[in-house]
């Protein structure tokens, strides 16, 4: 393999005050050393004080999700629990097991608010639901019959119909007994330093297909409300966030996810409330008080970046999954509002205008699998439903499913991944580091990236030995902010790290956003560290991927980058952002994996390779 050469774009650098205020120094007494005796006793294994990197998902649904359930899952929270520590467990479709290669760090299980674990009980033909003409549809064996009365539901659900209010579905004695379940099996499974659980529902408003989801996530048991709050209960996420407030007036501690902007024809990022009012100051510091960080990549697509949004980014073509959420197949029409980096783009523009930046969001990548399984790595993938758990039905169609729908599916991704950056594999650690978004999402790789900045860096803090402690105490990291800039130039270091078994990197991107003097958002691409010798950022990796075998080989590409950066069009004036984009070299999609398990040409009409990726939390600058 070619010797991995670091580009180091450095420009100028001038020395000056702290961009970080230190915490005044208290005293030594007694009681500080017997707080601190106390805390170092109760650290786990591997505890770090400069963060380690934790792999998980957050986005998980069962059975016990109506849509898991009717679309052929066959598991529950335990069995999920049990297969991110590594465990096989019961598959749907043609009942092969599923089981991870590499177990995770942690994982939460969170299905569906809306009439939860209910579904399941109309295979129950002692219980009352299962009378209902309705649950005899949806558990026929007959497939065609059972996806029709999901599509049904579906279309009832997002337009308000009749079918999604029937009674039946909605015991509120059930689902509090069922919520109670799921947060009693998250706990037992909690194992603080070696594998961390947290209590999780989704909260699932689809007002006219369009996505608004969010997954809502506890830091621990601790005075969790009795019931989930549904959709059922509101399809605005301003009453979503007053419950959330409430909640922790009552003494929870949570947060909420947003996912699959691309899903939500211009309805996710919105730049006016629910009322139709433009977005306000108040509106903006509630949303970013809830809502911190936001999932980037998952089985339903990624939704960094468009190419009708951004035409200059030769990458942005990337895992488009183009389709509102309903069960008839129905494409997006509207770009803008449906991908963060234009989110991020109009946050800060709205926040250089006084009314705070409501899209202030840190970055993870998750998986939205419906069987229990994240199905995060390429070459294991068993899709989303249990039903596609069998390579001739991902590739070539459920029965019973229509075309639209059985490309649908072809076009799903592999679930993306979630990093943290902790300091111990805790309920705490995790949570706090997304409370800071300290995070960083890929789409199913487990690369590591670093991304820090300062105004008070030099351009030799990468060869020192402690240059991880001095960039925390001088700088800051992803998911921070950066102000006072004086005459200085900011310095971002970059560090980025290929899987330990898993493809090398090609390239390097800082994404840049700003808003300049009169107003208008502008973005631009910088290629800073290139592989392979290479000197120009349109010059491609290659490709070694044989479509016969679905194998390639790491003979290009590199296996780490560690390099420092200066913004050569700085401007202490302007609001701005900044995150790292790491790409891989072309690997086999896991639709080429399946095609050669099949033993069947690759199909056309869906990418062959993919040039997995991972993408940092932001660093955000403001001239305040």
């Amino acid at each position: 393999m070619k010797k991995l050469i670091l580009l180091l774009f450095i420009f100028t650098l001038v020395s000056s005050g702290s961009d970080k205020k230190e915490d005044p120094k208290q005293e030594e007494n007694a009681t500080n050393a017997s707080t601190e005796t106390e805390h170092a006793a109760s650290r786990t294994a591997g505890y770090s004080e400069t963060k380690n990197a934790y792999f998980g998902n957050l986005h998980i649904h069962t059975s016990w999700s109506f849509d898991g359930f009717t679309n052929g899952s066959v598991t529950g929270p335990d069995d999920a629990y049990r297969w991110a520590q590594g465990e096989a467990i019961p598959g749907g479709g043609d009942g092969t097991p599923l089981q991870i290669k590499t177990p995770l760090d942690w994982y939460a299980v969170s299905d569906h608010a809306e009439w939860m674990g209910m579904f399941k009980m109309m295979a129950d033909p002692s219980t009352p639901i299962s009378k209902l003409d309705f649950s005899k549809r949806v558990t026929s064996k007959d497939q065609a019959v059972a996806f029709k009365a999901f599509g049904d539901f579906l279309y009832d659900f997002s337009t308000d119909g009749p079918l999604s209010k029937e009674p039946l579905f909605s015991d509120e004695k059930i689902m509090k007994s069922v919520w109670k379940e799921i947060i009693e099996i998250t706990d037992k499974h909690n194992k603080p330093g070696k594998f961390t659980t947290f209590p999780a529902f989704e909260w699932s408003s689809n007002p006219n297909t369009q996505n608004l989801h969010r997954v809502v996530l506890f830091k621990n048991s601790d005075n969790i409300p009795k019931i989930a709050y549904s959709s059922l209960n509101s399809t605005r996420p301003e009453d979503l966030w007053t419950w959330m407030e409430e909640s922790r007036d009552n003494g929870a501690t949570l947060l909420a996810i947003p996912h699959n902007g691309n899903a939500s024809d211009g309805l996710m990022f919105s730049l006016i409330d629910s009322d139709g009012n433009p977005i306000s100051k108040a509106y903006s510091e509630t949303r970013s008080r809830n809502e911190p960080i936001y999932e980037i990549s998952q089985i339903k697509g990624t939704s960094e970046v468009h190419p009708d949004l951004s035409p200059n980014d030769e990458f942005s073509n990337f895992e488009i999954w183009d389709y509102t959420l309903a069960a008839t197949a129905e494409r997006n029409t509207h770009r803008k509002g449906s991908y963060l980096r234009q989110a991020l783009l109009d946050g800060i523009r709205i926040e250089s205008e006084g009314n705070g930046n409501p899209f202030k969001y840190g970055i993870i990548g998750d998986s939205d699998s419906h069987d229990s399984a994240a199905s995060i790595e390429e070459d294991n993938y068993t899709g989303k439903f249990g039903m596609e758990n069998e390579a001739n039905h991902r590739l070539n169609g459920v029965p019973g499913f229509p075309e639209p729908n059985n490309q649908q599916l072809r076009e799903f991704s592999s679930g993306g991944l979630a990093g943290v950056w902790a300091e111990e594999n805790t309920r705490d650690a995790i949570y706090n580091a997304m409370l800071r978004k300290e995070t960083f999402g890929t789409s199913g790789t487990r690369m590591k990236i670093r991304f820090f900045g300062s105004f008070n860096y030099n351009k030799a803090i990468i060869s020192k030995d402690d240059w991880l402690r001095k960039a925390y105490d001088s700088g800051v990291p992803m998911g921070s902010d950066l102000s006072n800039a004086g005459a200085n130039t900011p310095i971002f270091i970059v560090q980025a790290i290929k899987e330990a078994n898993g493809a090398n990197l090609d390239r390097i991107q800082i994404i840049k956003g700003w808003v300049n003097a009169n107003g208008k958002s502008q973005e631009k691409i910088y290629n800073i560290a290139l592989s392979d010798e290479r000197k120009e950022g349109k010059t491609p990796v290659g490709n070694t991927v044989d479509l016969k075998t679905a194998k390639y080989s790491n003979t290009i590409g590199g296996t780490q980058f560690f390099t420092t950066w200066t913004d050569p069009n700085f401007d202490a004036t302007q609001n701005a952002f900044y995150y790292v984009r790491v790409i891989e070299i072309p690997t086999p999609r896991w639709s080429t994996y399946d095609a050669v398990t099949l033993g069947i040409p690759v199909r056309t009409d869906i990418p062959s390779t993919i040039q997995e990726r991972g993408w940092s939390s932001p660093i955000w600058y403001s001239p305040k």
